[in-house]
Order: structure tokens, then sequence, then C-alpha cells
């Protein structure tokens, strides 16, 4: 039976702006964290040993920044980048800051799923590429990304799962979408029901995100199709 909380939440629309905000949160995150980390995550394979433009201090140094941020913890790195938020959005509270945060730690992520991505393309396929005259910016454009996109689209997957996960973190230090509400009307509240309805909430949003994703990435996979 229904809690009379969870009933209230509902008949006021709570829930179904909890639910909007985290995949609202969540969706543009993840675009915006795509236009970073996704030429971060090229440029990465293309200047590393044996890519197609080797430039090995460019390469340790991207490494270096990547690697530094993706070791820092979620929920540390927010309240580091409290400073960074307000000064790009004007606030540190609410979803545009928490966005930021967002951006700001799924961007390197992204980048290195990327590389492992488009380094899984067969070497071969570039070396006939370069063998027609194709320069390297065509390779990128017309067979590394081509190649590599149904292993793109499923890191796209699991970056947006990831991200999703952060968004409820978010909640501690201004965010809202249904970690807010777990937190506010569950936890502190002692309602347990609720805590346990945005938890079944969060399954399905993360379901319909992987099954959507994997059925994508099986149409763009050619070998498949063959």
């Amino acid at each position: 039976m229904l809690s009379d909380m969870f009933v209230k939440l509902w008949n006021n629309g709570i829930l179904q702006r909890g639910i909007w905000e985290t995949v609202y949160m969540t969706l543009l995150s993840t675009a915006i964290s795509y236009v970073i980390g996704l030429p971060l995550g090229v440029v990465l394979t293309v200047t590393d040993k044996g890519g197609l433009r080797p430039v090995p201090w460019l390469n340790r140094l991207l490494g270096v920044i990547v690697n530094f941020f993706r070791s820092i913890p979620f929920i540390i790195l927010m309240v580091a980048m409290l400073p960074v938020a307000n000064w790009i959005v004007g606030t540190s509270l609410g979803n545009k800051a928490m966005i930021v945060m967002l951006v700001i730690a799924a961007s390197p992520y992204i980048a290195r799923m990327v590389e492992s991505s488009v380094k899984e393309v067969d070497g071969g396929v570039i070396e006939a590429a370069q063998s027609m005259g194709a320069t390297n910016f065509q390779i990128v454009r017309k067979v590394l990304l081509p190649e590599a996109k149904p292993s793109l689209i499923m890191g796209a997957v699991i970056s947006m799962v990831t991200i999703l996960g952060y968004s409820a973190m978010s909640s501690t230090i201004g965010g809202t979408g249904l970690g807010q509400i777990a937190i506010s009307y569950g936890h502190q509240r002692f309602n347990p029901d609720i805590k346990w309805i945005c938890v079944f909430l969060t399954v399905i949003i993360v379901q319909i995100i992987q099954e959507l994703g994997t059925a994508i990435a099986h149409r763009s996979d050619k070998r498949i199709r063959q």
C-alpha cells in the first residue's frame, strides 16, 4: 500500500518534477560533456605513440590533466568546484551550478572512453585510407569515428548512467531531482518508502537508457547487419 507521503508528492507533482529534473540534468550534462570529451579523446588517440600524429609532450600533458580530474571523488570535486560554478553561471546552488560540476567531472571520463573506443579500430582500415591519400582529419572524420560508432554509443550509455549517479549525489549541496527527494522527503523525514520509490524510479530511467543505447548501438554495427 502506498504511503500518504508518496500520494502527496505525486498529487503535488513533486515526484514528476524530480524525474524530469533528473533526466534533464543527465541529458544536458552528457551533451555538453561530449562536446568537450569527444575531441579531447580523439586528440589523445591521434597524439599517442603509434597514432596518426604522435606528439608525446601534448599527449602526456592532456593525459595528466584528464587523470587528475578523474582521480578526484565526485563529492570532493563538487565542493572544490563551487567557486568555478559561481564564476561560470553566477551561482553555486541549484541545477545550473550542478550541471557545471557534472560536466567538469564527466568530460575527462568521457575522453578516456572515447580514446578506448577509437583505439579499437582496425589498423588495416586506417592504412587503407592513408594509401588512398586521405589526410589525418579525413581519417578521423570518415574512418575512425564511423568505425568506432557502436563502441562510442555504448560508451555514451555508460557515461550517461554514471552522470545520472553523479546527479543524485549533487543533491547533497543544492541540486534537485530524485536524489533531493530521497534525501529531503525520505531520509530526513524517516520515510523509507520514499527512498525506495526514488531508487525504483532511478532504476527504471537507467534501464530505459541502457535498452535504447544498446538498440542504437546494434543498429549502427555493420558487422551485425551483415
